[in-house]
């Protein structure tokens, strides 16, 4: 691992994920751009003291080094968004597979560059949108690609939160200190750290892409240097029309990410809040409720399903999965077993690439006079 040390929140539900169904065995990091922090990190995790290192270089230097048995296999990186490409760029390039916080990378040139090195190098790259493994949402997918709903006419996906109502980044608040920074969470932040999250969930579950945005972005509270606030309007490539709201000063609000897609013969509603139940809409019979776990759910929805129905599944399990599947498809690259179809199914370098094209789009477009921006990747 390459961060995550103390004090992180993301690192600590990457190692959780990672654990989840005993596929990871966490053996080296260097979890922290200050030596003794990493180093006391290492020691709280019982890891070896001689692979716990002071910098990532040194960490992936040392560890190619290893004999094959011995030497790590895969790279999880959990770092601020600043330092996402050159440990990636340098982990693919020294033989390792990479599990990658989002947003992919700090620009989108960077995330061109590193698709070139995941296509030389012939490596993996999964990328943690985390709640692409809601089962449910695989359920939703299923039903879009089935053709259910008929041909996609309107799509709305909104995430409000409220953690920064006020301007935490000037007490001692280490998440929002980093997230509202542009020098190390880049151009855009609310649209980066949440609206990213929002336009790759909205495009994996209807199965199409954006053509077009128009955006209104916001720095709400004073004194803040990156957008905390915003609504995008879109245009898809089968010509369907959506709404995108992203925003971290919807006082009260926690996570409640909502998904709503309509199509010619019904729709589907899906929100974090009860991310167990997908609502089923239809235009000419009652409205279905789908649950989590239940036998009547598609291939892909119970291969991300872990318990009985009735017992909730939430955000680790959602995280856990995408770990799963990765190292189900790395094991069989490795000469295991073939893996089954549903393992692939989870985010990579493109999604990363169009994620950040995301990024710099309505940032783009959130400046400029002619509202309505050309989305190229």
């Amino acid at each position: 691992m390459i961060g995550g040390g103390q004090g992180s929140f993301i690192g600590g539900v990457h190692r959780i994920a990672a654990s989840l169904d005993g596929l990871y065995e966490l053996v080296a990091g260097a979890f922290s751009s200050n030596p003794d922090t990493s180093r006391a990190t290492g020691q709280e995790l019982n890891l070896a003291p001689d692979r716990v290192y002071g910098s990532y270089q040194e960490m992936l230097e040392q560890e190619a080094k290893r004999p094959e048995a011995e030497r790590i296999q895969v790279v999880s990186i959990v770092t601020p968004n600043h330092v996402h490409f050159a440990p990636a760029k340098m982990a693919l390039e020294h033989g390792f597979d990479v599990i990658l916080d989002k947003p992919m990378t700090f620009s989108l040139a960077e995330a061109k560059e590193l698709r070139t090195v995941v296509e030389t190098t012939g490596r993996r790259l999964c990328l943690t949108h985390t709640y692409t493994g809601y089962p449910m949402l695989k359920e939703a997918k299923q039903l879009v690609a089935a053709g259910a709903l008929g041909t996609i006419r309107k799509v709305y996906i909104e995430y409000p939160q409220g953690w920064l109502s006020t301007y935490e980044e000037g007490g001692a608040n280490k998440q929002a200190a980093w997230r509202t920074d542009p020098t190390r969470s880049g151009a855009a932040g609310a649209m980066g750290d949440i609206g990213t999250h929002a336009f790759n969930l909205l495009e994996y579950v209807s199965d199409l892409e954006v053509t077009q945005l128009c955006a209104d972005i916001n720095v709400v509270v004073p004194g803040r240097q990156l957008d905390d606030d915003g609504a995008v309007l879109l245009k898809m490539n089968n010509g369907a029309s959506g709404v995108l709201v992203a925003t971290q000063v919807a006082a009260g609000e926690e996570n409640n990410l909502r998904l709503r897609l309509y199509g010619e013969k019904g729709g589907l509603d899906w929100q974090q809040a009860d991310n167990n139940t997908l609502l089923v809409k239809w235009l000419d019979k009652p409205t279905e409720i789908r649950r989590t776990g239940a036998g009547y759910l598609s291939a892909a929805a119970l291969h991300n399903s872990r318990i009985p129905a009735g017992h909730p599944e939430g955000y680790l399990e959602a995280f856990a999965n995408l770990y799963r599947n990765f190292a189900l498809i790395l094991m069989a690259d490795l000469g295991g077993p073939a893996a089954p179809p549903e393992a692939a199914d989870y985010p990579g370098v493109e999604d990363g690439v169009r994620g950040m094209a995301f990024i710099e789009s309505v940032i783009a477009s959130g400046k400029s006079e002619q509202k309505w921006t050309e989305f190229t990747v």
